[in-house]
């Protein structure tokens, strides 16, 4: 019988993690190895967590996020899979995030500067300035009220010029705005 892999109980505290959706047939096998007050079930393996919750975001004192499966499933209970490598530390203090816009989809998300992806172009931020800066991007995409004040041709063409401002520099919208107009 293969012996259960336990992490230390304290080892998520102050996390950041992305999970993948992944499809309930990865669980066979696997047995429910905490159950949490709110209803998620984890299971352990020796490359990895895999939860299964009906909320992700905040997570009392971690953020873990899920990539949604494509096509996103219709179920509201979803299965996340995160290898250990993964889990990378998080407080309110220190510059750990920097954001990634999808230009297509219209979205924007944070990243953590231990993601071997990051390329050290965008600016790291704290957790409370990149909550800010995600709300004024998530407006820009969703708002068109904004953009009467600009001459354009192309408004995605003008989000994206901002966009990349509030990404790339430390400059305020309002500053962007302002230089624009």
């Amino acid at each position: 019988m293969e012996k259960i892999f336990r992490p230390n109980p304290n080892s998520f505290k102050n996390t950041f993690c992305v999970f993948h959706e992944v499809s309930s047939s990865s669980l066979k096998g696997l047995v429910v190895q905490y159950q949490s007050k709110s209803g998620s079930s984890y299971y352990y393996s020796k490359s990895g967590m895999y939860r299964l919750s009906n909320h992700w975001g905040r997570l009392a004192n971690s953020k873990w996020r899920l990539e949604p499966l494509e096509p996103e499933s219709e179920s509201k209970i979803k299965l996340g899979f995160a290898s250990w490598s993964n889990f990378y530390s998080d407080n309110d203090v220190d510059e750990l995030y920097y954001l990634e816009a999808d230009y297509i989809k219209k979205t924007v998300n944070y990243q953590h500067k231990n993601n071997p992806n990051y390329d050290k172009k965008a600016i790291l931020r704290t957790s409370f300035e990149t909550a800010k800066k995600i709300k004024q991007i998530r407006n820009l995409f969703t708002l068109t009220s904004w953009a009467k004040y600009f001459e354009y041709d192309d408004l995605d063409v003008l989000r994206k010029q901002i966009i990349d401002e509030l990404i790339f520099t430390n400059r305020t919208l309002e500053e962007i705005k302002r230089e624009m107009v």
